[in-house]
């Protein structure tokens, strides 16, 4: 196991390496001025000058890369135009929000996805079994900011159960910081009001950031289920006079994990590059919004800081997710 992770990490070194050099390039090739961005387009000629010194603007591209490489290496990814704080900084306050969201998302579309598919496949041809394929179909229709502003009209406009914007509650105090997680801290500081309002906040952000997630893991669940009731060793449990909840959950579903796993793998670096969308529909103060912000007000430092947060977060996904297969298949542990 040691060998392989120790693989695994030296390729994504070389992966984010990559990618901050296209990350950096792109940025440049931008037809606009960043230190005009940064001090306003009526700023005077001398002090453009003057920044541009001081932020390294006015040395070739190549050298400013190895200087930001440098560093980085130090953990210093620059400093926001906008918020005029480290880019670090901000992200240790944006990401826990976008992690809430993310996660909350996962569990929505592994809970309700998973059993719609489950069920599916074991009642095929039944009314559930329609409900699983005909679900899917129709959400997958819907592009996200359309859900999310079906949602809003719905439950935030109209019916008026559920609040829009942050969170938590204006009047509200965040809970003190364990894991930046608002529902996480309100419960481990027993905190009720909190917890009822942050979640309340998180249930249509969630919903609609989960909408293209549900209907794939539904599909994928109903097709891996299908396959794996048409094995033999499935045929020779109930043989064996297994209740059928046994035979479900012994051999169905452990065998059906691997596709699926791989799927929700994939779609976990989606959801974090796809909250942008969702975050700026629902004023979800999260790394989404704060790269569109930092993408519409020319902050390079930012654009390259939540590029490189979310790439690494992505292939650590993908590295957990591989190491889950050799759980769930002893094949794969031996080879």
């Amino acid at each position: 196991m040691l060998p392989f992770l120790a693989r695994r990490l030296a390729l994504l070194l070389i992966v984010l390496l990559g990618l901050s050099a296209l990350t950096f390039a792109l940025s440049h090739l931008v037809p606009t001025d960043p230190a005009r961005a940064a001090l306003g387009f009526d700023a005077a000629p001398d002090m453009v000058q003057q920044y541009r010194r001081e932020m390294g603007l006015d040395r070739p591209v190549p050298v400013q890369y190895v200087l930001y490489l440098r560093n980085l290496v130090r953990g210093d990814l620059g400093v926001s135009i906008m918020t005029r704080r480290s880019v670090i900084e901000d992200l240790g306050k944006f990401i826990p929000a976008t992690l809430e969201l993310t996660l909350a998302s996962l569990l929505l579309s592994v809970v309700a996805g998973g059993m719609l598919g489950v069920l599916g496949a074991i009642h095929r041809g039944g009314p559930v079994d329609v409900l699983a394929t005909a679900v899917p179909v129709a959400q997958l229709s819907v592009p996200v900011f359309v859900m999310g502003l079906l949602l809003l009209l719905v439950f935030y406009r109209t019916l008026d159960w559920l609040p829009y914007g942050g969170r938590l509650d204006s009047m509200l105090v965040a809970p003190p910081t364990i894991t930046g997680l608002y529902t996480i801290d309100s419960l481990l500081h027993l905190d009720g009001r909190a917890f009822r309002s942050a979640g309340a906040h998180l249930i249509l952000p969630a919903v609609a950031l989960s909408n293209l997630t549900l209907a794939e893991m539904t599909r994928i669940t109903r097709s891996a289920v299908l396959e794996v009731l048409n094995q033999d060793y499935v045929r020779t449990a109930r043989s064996k006079g297994l209740a059928e909840w046994a035979v479900i959950w012994r051999h169905v579903l452990k065998n059906a994990a691997i596709p699926v796993v791989t799927v929700m793998g994939l779609r976990v670096g989606f959801l974090m590059g796809g909250a942008v969308i969702t975050e700026t529909i629902f004023s979800w103060p999260g790394i989404g919004r704060y790269a569109w912000e930092g993408a519409r007000n020319l902050d390079l430092n930012v654009v390259m800081g939540v590029t490189l947060v979310i790439a690494l977060f992505y292939a650590l996904i993908n590295l957990l997710v591989d190491i889950l297969y050799s759980r769930l298949n002893p094949r794969v542990r031996l080879s």
